[in-house]
């Protein structure tokens, strides 16, 4: 970072990106994830907000997400605003309105990284561009987060997370054996595809840093799926074979293509191993068990009052346990012998 750069920000101290300054377009959740990682490396962050109320920028603050029900809700207390914004200042502009985009455009002028997540149409219609934006400050780091990228057939279409994580082959990787894929229950391609856009902007720096130019960043969320899928993508992309949900049913047991059936890259399989029904079967009513060797199976064997399935064949022994489990789809209603003695456990 040159001096020049490094006086641009009154900020200073050890953290990696001080001296940075980022203003923040985005909204919902991607882009401030994002950029809530640059604030804490230490980047001045500017988040640009919309004034209006009744937007959903506006609102976004209002969502009453970790507040108790008894405290009135301002612009300060909403819990999902914060999660995302913490360490960064804030202005209200109306960018619809010219003299908006005319203050939006003095403040890039003295900053280094310009971050937004909008569909691809929203900035040229603004006439905000990567082209616009370099004629205002030739050496801008230009960081876009749109689901679909700005290029491509699909690129004005508007989506979320999940969409994208459907259209990345996220979703059909998801769930278990022989069963439709579950799908995922967070949107989890907003939160990652903040951390990759953190990446970027970190990448276009250094590189910024090497040789003096700024660039653009176009970053799909969709793109960011496919990445995250990895072998599973290419396996189908050149070889033909579609990705198999196999192995052990428990997610944090899942077997992994290619590896030793009983010595995975999460180790050994262990059963039982899951979470189980518990009376009286409400919607709450579960219990967690995990024996990993015999000692804990006999144990828990004593708690159900030492049936006479825990102690022989097949369950016995840990190799008979897991295939036990396996046969009966890892046992999320139960797990070892007959299903009477297992509900009567």
């Amino acid at each position: 970072m040159s001096p020049e750069q490094s006086r641009q920000s009154p900020r200073s101290g050890a953290r990696a990106l001080e001296g940075i300054r980022v203003v923040d377009l985005s909204w919902v959740r991607a882009g401030p994830w994002g950029t809530r990682i640059l604030g804490t490396l230490g980047a001045e962050v500017i988040k640009v907000e919309w004034p209006a109320p009744g937007s959903v920028h506006h609102n976004d603050r209002y969502t009453n997400t970790g507040r108790p029900e008894h405290i009135e809700p301002n612009l300060n207390n909403s819990h999902w605003f914060s999660e995302k914004n913490v360490n960064k200042r804030s202005v209200t502009l109306n960018l619809r309105n010219p003299r908006g985009r005319e203050l939006l455009k003095r403040l890039i002028a003295i900053a280094d990284v310009v971050i937004e997540n909008f569909t691809s149409r929203v900035m040229q219609r603004w006439e905000l561009g990567y082209e616009q934006l370099r004629a205002i400050k030739p050496d801008i780091i230009y960081v876009s987060l749109s689901a679909l990228g700005h290029t491509g057939r699909d690129h004005p279409y508007r989506t979320y997370g999940p969409s994208a994580q459907a259209l990345s082959g996220m979703t059909f990787l998801s769930g278990l054996p022989g069963k439709p894929h579950a799908g995922w229950g967070w949107s989890y391609l907003d939160d990652t595809g903040g951390i990759y856009g953190a990446i970027a902007v970190m990448t276009a720096l250094h590189h910024r840093h090497v040789t003096g130019r700024g660039q653009h960043v176009d970053l799909s969320q969709v793109g960011s799926g496919l990445a995250l899928s990895g072998s599973a993508i290419l396996d189908a992309t050149v070889n033909g074979r579609a990705m198999r949900r196999e192995g052990f049913p428990p997610g944090n047991r899942t077997h992994w293509p290619g590896t030793p059936r009983l010595d995975n890259y999460r180790g050994p399989m262990v059963a039982p191993h899951n979470a189980y029904r518990t009376a009286p079967g409400g919607y709450n009513d579960w219990c967690a068990i995990v024996c990993r060797d015999d000692e804990q199976w006999r144990a828990l064997a004593g708690v159900m009052g030492d049936p006479k399935w825990a102690r022989g064949p097949p369950v016995a022994p840990p190799a008979g346990r897991v295939e036990a489990h396996e046969g009966r789809g890892g046992g999320g209603e139960g797990g070892g012998g007959p299903r009477q003695d297992e509900e009567e456990a």
